[in-house]
């Protein structure tokens, strides 16, 4: 286009070549040498002019969190943003971090329970449907629902079972988050704040025992 356009606007026929060569080579170098972290670190730049971007960021990941810890799977650590992962060294967009030694430790001898795949199936889906609670439509998840079905094909199972898990995860991640609401909308706020992992871990453990004294 810019080649096109370029005896119109009288832009030289050397620099539409020079620019695309030098996109092209940056755009590979990142594809190989940094796995796309840096066009993920320019898109995500862009995205966080937008403070509901962010919210929504923020409201998916709770939704992992809340339902990891209720699990009794640990949660390691989360970041809201690219530069955020990058800076801790963590690949990709960034997001919720689990200790799945449990679950690779199970997958590597074959003896993997159905409870533990139903616990990390249900944490993979709450994100989408944490997003889909708050504002009744769902824009990220495609990882998610990847990893599950990654997961199902290590395990080698049919894909139509696996698309039935997937369901199964996402009644169950719905009905863990509407359980436990109010932990979860004060998870939001503390996930704001940059609280660190323990900080919200108890957090939840405190609504925990709130809703437990308020039901009896």
């Amino acid at each position: 286009m810019s080649t096109l356009l370029g005896p119109l606007l009288h832009i030289p026929e050397y620099i539409p070549a020079i620019a695309a060569f030098g996109i092209l080579g940056i755009a590979t170098l990142d594809t190989l040498n940094w796995q796309g972290q840096a066009g993920t670190l320019l898109l995500d730049w862009l995205a966080s002019f937008s403070p509901a971007h962010r919210a929504r960021v923020t409201h998916h990941e709770a939704g992992h969190f809340l339902t990891a810890h209720l699990l009794e799977i640990p949660v390691t650590g989360y970041t809201l943003s690219a530069w955020e992962a990058f800076r801790q060294g963590q690949p990709g967009q960034g997001g919720v971090s689990f200790g799945s030694e449990e679950l690779e430790a199970a997958l590597e001898q074959g003896t993997i329970s159905a409870q533990l795949v139903d616990r990390f199936c249900t944490v993979l889906m709450a994100g989408a449907i944490a997003e889909s609670l708050v504002y009744g439509d769902v824009q990220g998840g495609a990882d998610d629902r990847q990893k599950l079905r990654s997961l199902w094909a290590q395990m080698r199972r049919p894909a139509a079972e696996g698309e039935m898990k997937e369901r199964w995860s996402k009644l169950s991640a719905k009905t863990l988050l509407e359980d436990h609401w109010d932990a979860y909308e004060a998870l939001v706020v503390a996930m704001e704040m940059g609280l660190s992992v323990e900080g919200c871990c108890k957090l939840i453990d405190q609504h925990q025992i709130e809703e437990s004294l308020e039901v009896g």
